[in-house]
């Protein structure tokens, strides 16, 4: 099954709390996993962002909102119990608990007018599914999708020869090639087999790699990855990237998973995603720093 978005959580997380004692959130995720009968896989499950299991994240949010309504309360570090009111909510057999529903409490009334997003138009912007963590994830990668596009079209309307420097200047933010003259001095210089250059794997030039980078308008198939591997291996070299603006065949994937060398494929979508991680053609335009409260701080002898 697929994880439950995060209100699906908030009426068993507070029947948990129904006995009156001290619970742990690393408790309430194996209680819940097991109730809801999540895999380890499924809570293994990463946001875009890959800093914390979508799980964890929206049981945690659950257990947020419902202490934003007073129904649970801190009782230390990392720990919560359930309050008078959470125990009155309980008592009423509510067949759900959701954000509308913790609206009839005050303090949580004050506490969702401070979260609303505004669009540029002034009107309110809510998504109940998803937590303000996948809310935030979501608009990046929509912001992150519409830069790479921009960047493969940039890079499709340029000259053969920037698309070479644009290379370039990737493998060395990569950590390959040693210095940009040498890698300049090789990449494009050798159109032999399919060989457009040969740069090193280190600074130190230990083991080469060899590639091939062209704007293709059309698909790259498997005879192409034939020639270039028949020219790796007519120079004994086990380690090869085919670098290009378009997409690669079912077949010529395939044919590079049997290969018994190594041969790395960079379609345009991989080469302006590997452009936005390593900073090249890019520029920050803004930064936001998500914090968390630091318990160890709060934390009295």
């Amino acid at each position: 099954m697929t994880v439950p978005e995060y209100q699906t959580f908030m009426l068993p997380l507070l029947k948990l709390a129904s006995d009156q004692k001290d619970h742990t959130l690393s408790e309430v995720y194996d209680r819940l996993a097991q109730e809801f009968g999540i895999s380890d896989v499924e809570r293994s499950e990463l946001l875009p962002s890959g800093k914390q299991s979508r799980f964890d994240n929206r049981v945690g949010w659950a257990r947020t909102y419902l202490k934003k309504a007073g129904l649970i309360d801190s009782a230390g570090r990392g720990v919560f119990h359930i309050t008078r009111r959470g125990l009155d909510v309980l008592k009423s057999k509510p067949t759900s608990i959701t954000k509308d529903y913790l609206t009839r409490f005050p303090e949580f009334k004050d506490f969702q007018a401070r979260q609303t997003v505004r669009t540029a138009t002034g009107e309110s912007e809510e998504n109940h599914d998803k937590t303000p963590d996948e809310t935030l994830d979501a608009a990046y990668q929509v912001l992150r999708r519409t830069l790479a596009q921009d960047l493969l079209d940039r890079i499709k309307n340029s000259s053969p020869r920037f698309f070479e420097a644009v290379v370039i200047d990737l493998l060395l933010a990569m950590g390959y090639g040693g210095s940009r003259i040498d890698a300049g001095e090789i990449v494009g210089k050798s159109g032999d087999g399919g060989i457009d250059g040969i740069i090193k794997e280190d600074k130190l030039g230990l083991d080469a790699i060899y590639v091939q980078a062209k704007r293709w308008t059309g698909t790259v198939g498997r005879p192409t990855l034939q020639e270039f591997a028949g020219s790796l291996a007519g120079r004994k070299a086990r380690k090869g990237v085919i670098i290009t603006t378009s997409q690669f065949t079912s077949e010529a994937k395939d044919y590079a998973d049997r290969l018994d060398m190594k041969i790395v494929l960079i379609d345009g979508e991989r080469l302006a995603q590997l452009m936005i991680d390593y900073g090249v053609g890019v520029a920050e335009k803004v930064a936001y720093s998500v914090k968390r409260i630091d318990e160890d701080y709060f934390t009295e002898e």
